[in-house]
């Protein structure tokens, strides 16, 4: 992985931790979800025009991408009704990398130097000895199955959009498309669900929507260009750098709890990503 790619994915786990800091800041984690996933469309929609229009299978991509996007939005809006951004956020992105490693491996996505796995591997446990934390402390452990859900399915759009994007072979033109895709999907879902209060309320919420909406998308397409230009499970990996920015955002921002077990895995993870780079 080159330094440019490298610094990019380290941006994109920035903004990333950001945007989640912002829907766990808001009343309705849904509303915030939704908010932030028409702001997608949004952005998408204007950038659409000055892409080509995907052929063959890469339809089949992003109709898989966009269904998986849904699942991942709805299990990352009820955990963070349930938990901290430090304690579901190193969850949700925890168990990603692990899954995306074992699948690249089994399947022969992608090909890893010995120091890529082993920085893979620490990263990850790293990240997973963070959500440890909630079975010794007076947290709501229902936001595990809900996180955890949040994980799989990161892993798989993981995946999914690094190989759709490959195959079209313009990560931003994909990214577009995948994000509008997962509008389509995830509105009604959300609406099924939650009901009329999950549509945005005044100006404010919609400009904040946009805002994180913002974020999000250009966060992502760093992610998906990246994954054209390294392997996806490093890839995935480094962008889970974002549980350290999101563990000072969490105690900085919202007073969470910051225990030994919590720095001890933000070092674990700093090595990780370190040993990517040997």
């Amino acid at each position: 992985m080159s330094i440019f790619v490298f610094i990019s994915v380290m941006v994109a786990a920035l903004l990333h931790a950001a945007w989640n800091a912002l829907v766990k800041n808001g009343e309705d984690k849904q509303a915030g979800m939704l908010l932030l996933t028409l702001g997608h469309a949004f952005f998408g929609l204007c950038l659409i025009p000055f892409f080509p229009i995907p052929t063959g299978q890469v339809w089949l991509w992003l109709l898989a991408s966009g269904a998986i996007h849904t699942f991942y939005q709805l299990f990352l809006g009820f955990a963070y009704e349930r938990g901290d951004l430090s304690r579901v956020y190193p969850i949700a992105r925890g168990g990603a990398p692990m899954i995306v490693l074992v699948a690249s491996l089994f399947f022969g996505i992608d090909s890893l130097g010995l120091f890529d796995l082993f920085g893979v591997l620490v990263v990850g446990l790293g990240i997973l000895l963070l959500g440890l934390g909630v079975f010794s402390l007076d947290e709501d452990r229902k936001l595990i199955p809900l996180a955890l859900g949040s994980a799989f399915t990161t892993a798989g759009y993981s995946i999914v959009d690094g190989m759709g994007a490959r195959l079209m072979g313009d990560a931003f033109a994909y990214v577009s498309w995948t994000l509008v895709f997962s509008a389509i999907f995830y509105v009604p879902a959300s609406f099924f669900i939650t009901g009329r209060s999950v549509f945005p309320q005044n100006r404010k919420q919609i400009s904040l929507g946009f805002l994180v909406g913002g974020t999000s998308f250009i966060a992502y397409a760093i992610v998906v260009w990246a994954m054209t230009q390294a392997p996806i499970a490093l890839v995935t990996a480094l962008r889970e750098s974002s549980i350290l920015f999101a563990m000072l955002l969490g105690y900085f921002y919202f007073h969470d709890r910051m225990t030994l077990t919590k720095v001890l895995a933000g070092i674990a993870i700093v090595i990780g990503i370190i040993l990517t780079r040997l």
